[in-house]
């Protein structure tokens, strides 16, 4: 029950990460290729630092060819309806912050199969999430969201933390990925609706700067 709710999940976060690159991809007005690229890279840009990270060679999606697939009827579709995903209010948002929840979780329970120290894992979930998110927008010539004030790498630690709370208590592991994601997404949207931002060190220097 576990491994299938894992590959649900892996699957889940494959296709919404594959559609978020397709959308920046195409804002960028990239080639089809350049489209396929970015899509690929998104979706499995975190899992790749993870296996290396911890010493998993060769990494997943080389051995399963099926995300490979995956990742290509993702885009293929994607790109078929571009036009309906851009009338789709923060259509990127949307996706990327499924993409960033499920991911957390795969992270997250890799690092507690193989028995690593809980702070590891939720930066393992954090990592898994993110990367490939900084990979797309570096290659799409924009800063990351992670490195901006946004509340993003934030909601993957809350939401891993959570998950290794609820581990440790032995609560159902389906039942746990979806209180967990449930809460990375709860975040990242309040703090998108609401406009929470981290707390930035530039402020004063602004300030001083304006009144110079």
């Amino acid at each position: 029950m576990e491994s299938v709710a894992a590959d649900i999940i892996d699957i889940l976060g494959t296709i919404a990460f594959a559609i978020s690159g397709v959308i920046t991809a195409t804002k960028k007005r990239m080639d089809l290729f350049g489209i396929l690229i970015i899509a690929t890279v998104t979706s499995v840009g975190g899992g790749t630092l993870r296996d290396l990270l911890i010493g998993k060679s060769p990494v997943t999606w080389i051995l399963n060819t099926s995300f490979v697939y995956l990742i290509f009827i993702a885009t293929v579709v994607a790109i078929i309806f571009r036009r309906q995903l851009r009338y789709v209010r923060k259509s990127l948002f949307l996706f990327d912050t499924i993409g960033i929840a499920l991911y957390t979780i795969t992270g997250v329970q890799m690092g507690l199969l193989i028995g690593l120290a809980p702070v590891i894992c939720i930066a393992l979930g954090t990592i898994t999430a993110c990367f490939g998110g900084v990979l797309r927008d570096i290659l799409c010539t924009e800063i990351p969201v992670i490195f901006r004030k946004e509340i993003y790498a934030s909601a993957c630690i809350v939401g891993g933390s959570m998950y290794v709370l609820l581990d440790y208590f032995d609560v159902n592991t389906v039942i746990n990925s979806v209180i967990s994601g449930f809460l990375v997404i709860l975040i990242r949207t309040l703090a998108v609706v609401f406009k929470l931002q981290l707390p930035s060190i530039y402020n004063n220097e602004l300030a001083s700067k304006n009144q110079i």
